[in-house]
């Protein structure tokens, strides 16, 4: 099994996408803006600060480019256009700033608060396929996702990587699109293909599970606008997330 860090490797300007990370078959959206995270930063630039990315198309597991423009380069933080695509199509591109978490301190102050969870060991693991989402869920295998789906719309739980790695600045990009739809419990399909997703990592967070909240903010007939906000094992708000996605209703 490969580890995340070698899973969004970028070597030369190309990437392997690994069908460890999919859903139904298909890359997820965060582990992708992981991989396209690698390929802009730099030695004086370690870190994604923030990540905007809209979906084209998906791609399919297996080779992809990855074309890095710098647009910025400055003393404290580094803007860059990043695109994956295959076969000549593009699929995902991305802006992202860059720079040092480890330079940039603790909060002085938050209005965002650890969202109220059940404790971890009262809530099951997710499967690979859980019942009613009709879709395999293959990441599912590489970590323990456990996830409270007691109310509507709103989804809290926790996130580990299956084989005790820790998070970092590249993984909370996962982390905030790790999480079933907050559709699940109204009546949504399993499945919500990604437009748009802008996330913030706010800080390098300390080891041990992550608290996720993932709540809908606005459902239309076709679309899902959805929130989600991780903390760490420290009750320290790391990363948040936007996201407009597809909304499908289930078929009854």
């Amino acid at each position: 099994m490969a580890g995340f860090a070698e899973a969004t490797a970028v070597v030369d300007g190309r990437a392997e996408l690994d069908p460890q990370w999919t859903v139904g078959g298909r890359p997820n959206g965060g582990y992708l803006l992981a991989v396209l995270a690698r390929a802009a930063a730099t030695t004086a630039h370690p870190h994604p600060l923030s990540a905007s990315a809209v979906y084209l198309a998906p791609p399919e597991c297996g080779p992809a480019e990855v074309a890095v423009e710098t647009l910025r380069d400055g003393r404290s933080v580094r803007q860059a256009r990043v695109r994956l695509s295959q076969g000549g199509r593009a699929c995902v591109e991305a802006l992202f700033t860059l720079g040092d978490l480890a330079a940039a301190g603790e909060a002085r102050f938050t209005a965002a608060e650890p969202a109220a969870v059940k404790p971890r060991d009262d809530l099951n693991r997710t499967p690979v396929e859980p019942p009613g989402a009709g879709i395999r869920i293959t990441m599912l295998e590489q970590v323990d996702q456990r996830v409270d789906l007691s109310a509507p719309g709103d989804l809290r739980g926790w996130l580990s990587f299956d084989d005790g790695t820790p998070f970092d600045a590249f993984s909370l990009l996962y982390a905030v699109d790790a999480f079933p739809p907050a559709t699940f419990t109204l009546g949504g399909s399993g499945w919500t293909p990604t437009l748009e997703l802008t996330a913030y990592v706010r800080g390098l967070p300390a080891p041990g599970p992550l608290r996720v909240r993932q709540y809908a903010r606005m459902v239309t007939d076709g679309q899902l606008d959805q929130v989600c906000e991780v903390w760490d094992a420290a009750g320290r708000t790391v990363a948040q997330a936007s996201q407009l996605a597809v909304y499908r209703m289930a078929q009854r």
